[in-house]
């Protein structure tokens, strides 16, 4: 077994991560102008994208570890890339993987950065609702609870609430 499918799998991936980084980017134009029927669209987008990352994940791995035991490793369960690195059989090889490995890490990084300024956006627009439903609500005028055909009156001066004679 070669590296080339390996290098495949991490050529693909680095696409599909490219591609959820500019879905990313969209949502945060999306979120700056509050669209929500735009932005549900991009949530399934970035569900299919996330499913399809899951599946070369999954072939990626394969991948490795049948390379891995093609080369008598025994230590399978977690098969990286710097293994595969290791084991390569030329240095062409060896750069051709680590550069793919590299750039998909620098993807990865970069859509990391951009859901966190997303979520913090996200965040600040959930505080500006809050903020604006708390000025338009009512406060409540008292923290008890008094049943509603009753006028608020205080009790009567010779009747108690406390009856002592219980």
């Amino acid at each position: 077994m070669s590296t080339t499918a390996i290098l495949q799998t991490l050529v693909q991936l680095e696409q599909l991560h490219s591609s959820l980084l500019q879905l990313a980017v969209d949502k945060m134009e999306i979120l700056k102008q509050g669209d929500m029927e735009k932005l549900d669209g991009l949530l399934k987008d970035e569900q299919a994208h996330v499913a399809a990352i899951v599946q070369m994940e999954n072939k990626r791995q394969q991948s490795v570890v049948g390379y891995l035991a093609s080369k008598g490793q025994s230590s399978l369960e977690n098969a990286t890339i710097t293994e595969v690195i290791k084991w390569a059989d030329s240095i062409d090889e060896q750069q051709a993987l680590q550069a793919a490995r590299d750039s998909l890490l620098e993807t990865i990084h970069q859509l990391k950065q951009q859901n966190d300024l997303n979520q913090k956006l996200t965040m600040q627009s959930l505080q500006l609702v809050n903020i604006s439903l708390d000025a338009i609500r009512p406060r409540p005028e008292q923290a008890t609870y008094t049943r509603p055909d009753q006028d608020r009156k205080k009790p009567s001066e010779g009747f108690s609430t406390f009856d002592s004679q219980a």
